[in-house]
């Protein structure tokens, strides 16, 4: 599709749903309030409306509304059934301005079915039935009561409290009929009515005439390249404009690493400066990178966004994956340069360009290892708090085995040494960053006079580390771990996509199984279905222009 044609299809969505005032706005997050309720429930439904789409559903889309944000949110959904397209929305008591805009009105109360038909039909059906709707009296209101149980506890609490005298009203069904009663009335009523035997009609006519078969589109009509090239820039242009998702990181990472810079500065040579320089190295490989945990809540809301589009088919979880790396890539590099180009001045590490450039390179290793972790958290945790403290804990486990607490080689063997130590950052990123750092150095003894002593001595002796393999082995093991999350983060996105139709299957079928225990549910026709047939009205006054029509 060319892009102008795009361009236009976006533009007139603004306009049709009434979003022109805040289309520059941001859309706001968990820290950022962003637009209002309404226009945020306009936004949701414009995304669903931009592909199209001939059939809509809606769950509560007037929830935590005002009355002017749910009658203009309702108002945009019956203009966009005037356009051809089906629409059928879940709703909890709206009010009589709303309920007006109603073609067709499908009653439920515990999975049975107490009214289905035309909206302005209802009031005479329960008139019919011995529950006349009170005059000025919003007629959603008045089901509800006749239908919603919870009405009982009420009234049982207010004259337990004396508030109601226990007097009997004939006048009033409500208070002589329990809830139950009435529904089960009203259910009853219906399965013997001309309403519910149009409907048995209209599904049958619906389920034996042939009718044409629609296209049916699996996955995204994008290409691959297009899915990673825009979902990149998005991801870029939201990390930008988010002051919390790399800014904020950004600045307390040259904060701290001035601190660590003035603390250590200029470490030197001497003896005492082993320590230091291991402390030094340890900190900044382990302590450091912990704090990109902090960009948890964020991955939490950008979690949220991918499982609704995905549900979609809008991209691939690989296009999602590879973009959201390329999107933070310039941030973490630019994390890692403040930050390094900062400490390894300030302390003084051993001088060189490519001691430099390997000991930036750890860094980033490290902060990437950590946001894939956190990523992969997101995924299985998708909680604020329990995720933070779950990623606390696996980052912890990693730096008690990284090599600084407890020498490698003294390690408990099971476990700890094999295989924790060899799958933790901090062991693998430590290890480089003395080698980096000490190989090639030589330092005052601790009694004067006596040999100075080597970077290789240290790193073996001292420091428990084996020579065996080079820093760049390290580095290489390193990215590795992280190829290794980004897959992990893979395998379990794709998991919970195959596995979710199939825990919601067992859990429909349960339900059904619950529902077909009551009458008024095993006494519904059961006829063949064609599959691909287009949805056609139940409302037979004419003018009235039903979402449902043909």
């Amino acid at each position: 599709m060319p892009k102008e044609e795009v361009n236009d299809i976006i533009e007139g969505t603004i306009t049709e749903m009434g979003l022109h005032d805040c289309a520059d706005t941001l859309i706001g997050n968990w820290h950022l309030r962003g637009i209002s309720g309404g226009e945020r429930k306009r936004t949701s439904i414009a995304l669903e409306i931009l592909t199209r789409p001939r059939l809509l559903f809606l769950d509560e889309p007037t929830s935590g509304l005002d009355s002017a944000s749910a009658f203009f949110v309702v108002q945009t959904l019956r203009n966009v059934a005037r356009d051809g397209r089906t629409v059928i929305s879940s709703i909890h008591q709206p009010s009589s301005e709303v309920f007006a805009l109603f073609d067709d009105l499908f009653l439920l109360s515990s999975g049975e079915t107490v009214y289905f038909g035309e909206a302005k039909k209802a009031i005479e059906f329960f008139a019919e039935a011995g529950f006349p709707c009170p005059r000025k009296r919003n007629p959603s209101d008045h089901f509800l009561r006749c239908i919603n149980s919870d009405f009982d506890v009420v009234t049982a609490t207010l004259k337990g409290s004396q508030r109601i005298p226990d007097v009997p009203n004939s006048a009033d069904p409500f208070e002589n009929l329990a809830t139950a009663q009435i529904k089960s009335m009203l259910v009853e009523r219906f399965r013997r009515s001309a309403y519910a035997k149009r409907v048995k009609d209209k599904i049958q006519e619906l389920s034996t005439n042939e009718g044409f078969e629609t296209e049916t589109k699996l996955g995204s009509q994008a290409s691959w390249w297009k899915q990673l090239t825009t979902l990149t820039r998005r991801s870029f242009v939201n990390m930008s404009r988010d002051v919390g998702y790399y800014w904020l990181r950004i600045i307390i990472y040259i904060i701290v690493s001035i601190c660590v810079g003035t603390i250590y500065f200029d470490v030197g040579y001497s003896y005492t400066s082993i320590l230091a320089r291991g402390a030094c190295g340890a900190f900044i490989s382990g302590f450091m990178t912990f704090m990109s945990i902090g960009g948890f809540p964020s991955f939490i809301e950008e979690m949220k966004v991918f499982y609704r589009e995905r549900m979609n088919g809008y991209y691939g979880v690989a296009a999602y994956i590879l973009a959201n790396f390329l999107s933070s890539f310039p941030f973490l590099v630019a994390i890692s340069l403040a930050s390094c180009t900062i400490t390894y001045n300030m302390v003084k590490f051993r001088p060189g360009f490519i001691h430099y450039v390997f000991f930036t390179l750890n860094i980033y290793g490290c902060i990437s290892v950590i946001e894939s972790l956190m990523m992969v958290v997101a995924s299985l945790v998708p909680n604020f708090l329990m995720g933070i403290i779950t990623g606390a804990g696996i980052i912890g486990i990693m730096m008690m085995t990284s090599g600084f607490f407890r020498l490698l080689s003294d390690l408990p063997k099971p476990v700890w040494r094999y295989p924790i130590s060899y799958i933790s950052y901090g062991a693998w990123a430590i290890q480089g960053s003395y080698k980096n750092d000490l190989l090639g150095l030589e330092f005052d003894p601790l009694i004067p006079g006596d040999p100075k002593l080597t970077g290789e001595y240290v790193i073996t002796h001292m420091l428990g580390i084996e020579l065996s393999h080079s820093k760049w082995w390290d580095l290489t093991a390193l990215l590795i771990i992280l190829i290794c999350y980004r897959l992990l983060f893979f395998i379990i996105l794709k998991f919970k996509e195959r596995a979710s139709p199939l825990f919601k299957t067992l859990y429909a079928k349960r339900t059904i199984q619950q529902l077909e225990k009551r009458p008024s549910f095993r006494n519904m026709p059961n006829f063949p279905s064609l599959r691909h047939q287009p949805l056609h009205s139940l409302s037979s006054q004419e003018g009235l222009n039903s979402p449902l029509h043909n």
